[in-house]
C-alpha cells in the first residue's frame, strides 16, 4: 500500500502524476507515500472490514507509518510485523503470540545466533554493505547484487534449508528467515480471534507468498519478485499496474469486492503488505 520514492513507478508525464500523501516520516524526512485517492479508498475500506497491515518491517519500523483511516487518530486493531513475529493488538505487542512464536522457533529451526554467525563468515565485505538482525527474529544482508558470486545464494539456501530456515533475494537484500516465522501463521491467529469468514490480501515479495495463498482472494502487482518470476495462483489476481498505481488499484478492487458481497458474507479480514524499494 505504501511506496518509497524509488518504488513509486510514476511512468506518466509530470503534469499527470497523482497527488501523493506522505504516510511515513523518519528523522524528519518523508520516506513512504500513497496516492491521495488510495488514502481515501483505504479509509473507506477500513470503515467496512477489519483491516490488518502485514509486513516484514520490524515493530519500530512499522510504528513510523501513519496510515489514513475512517476516523481521526484511527489505529488498526491488529497488525502483523516482523514477518509474523509480532502481533500488535491496539498498537501493543501481544505477549501470548510472542511466546507462541518463541516455542515454534525453538522446535522448528536452528537458533538465530547460528545463522547470524554463518552469515558473518559467508558474506564478503567487498559486496556486503550491511548485516542486520530484525527484532531478534531473523537476519538480512544489504548487498551489491551485481557482485554476488555465482552460486552463493544457492549455497546459502541449501545451508539454511538444512537448519529450518529459508533464504530469499529481494532487491538488494538477502533475507534469512526461520521456516516457522510467517505472515500466514499470524494471520491465522487473527482469524481465530476474530472469527473472520473471508480474507483478502495483497503482496509483491517472496515473503508474501504464504499470505497470498492463505487468503480467499489476493492481488499481486506488476512489480516485485513475484511479478519478476511470473508467480501466480488460482485465487490471485495479477495486476498490470506497478508502483503506487498498483496500491491504488488493489484498494479499489478490494473495496468493490467487499461491497458486491452479501452483507452476511462480507470479508472481515484483510491482510496488506507495504512495498519498499
Amino acid at each position: 500500500m505504501i511506496y518509497s520514492n524509488r518504488a513509486l513507478a510514476l511512468d506518466v508525464p509530470d503534469r499527470l502524476a497523482p497527488r501523493l500523501l506522505s504516510v511515513e516520516v523518519h528523522d524528519g524526512k518523508a520516506l513512504s507515500f500513497m496516492t491521495e485517492r488510495a488514502a481515501a479508498l483505504l479509509a473507506e475500506l477500513a470503515g467496512e472490514v477489519l483491516f490488518v497491515p502485514a509486513t516484514t518491517r520490524t515493530k519500530a519500523q512499522y510504528e513510523r507509518v501513519n496510515l489514513p483511516g475512517p476516523t481521526p487518530g484511527w489505529l488498526p486493531k491488529y497488525a502483523i510485523c516482523a514477518n509474523g513475529g509480532h502481533l500488535l493488538v491496539d498498537g501493543v505487542a501481544d505477549e501470548d503470540w510472542r511466546a507462541e512464536v518463541r516455542t515454534r522457533l525453538a522446535e522448528g529451526s536452528a537458533p538465530l545466533a547460528e545463522v547470524v554467525e554463518h552469515l558473518a563468515l559467508a558474506a564478503d565485505p567487498e559486496w556486503t554493505h550491511k548485516r542486520r538482525v530484525a527484532d531478534q527474529l531473523f537476519a538480512y544482508l544489504v548487498v551489491e547484487r551485481a557482485e554476488l558470486p555465482e552460486g552463493w545464494v544457492a549455497e546459502l539456501t541449501d545451508w539454511c534449508g538444512q537448519r529450518g530456515w529459508n533464504v530469499s533475494l529481494q532487491g538488494r537484500k538477502v533475507y534469512a528467515v526461520p521456516d516457522p516465522l510467517s505472515k500466514s501463521s499470524a494471520l491465522a491467529e487473527v482469524e481465530r480471534r476474530t472469527g473472520a469468514a473471508t480474507v483478502l490480501a495483497a503482496g509483491d515479495s517472496l515473503l508474501d507468498t504464504d499470505l497470498l495463498l492463505a487468503a480467499d482472494h489476493a492481488w499481486r502487482p506488476a512489480h516485485g519478485e513475484l511479478a519478476d518470476t511470473g508467480w501466480t495462483a488460482p485465487a490471485v489476481t495479477a495486476l498490470s499496474q506497478a508502483g503506487v498505481a498498483a496500491g491504488e488499484e488493489i484498494l479499489r478492487q478490494m473495496l468493490a469486492r467487499v461491497r458486491a458481497a452479501a452483507p452476511a458474507a462480507r470479508p472481515t479480514g484483510a491482510g496488506l503488505d507495504d512495498v519498499r524499494a
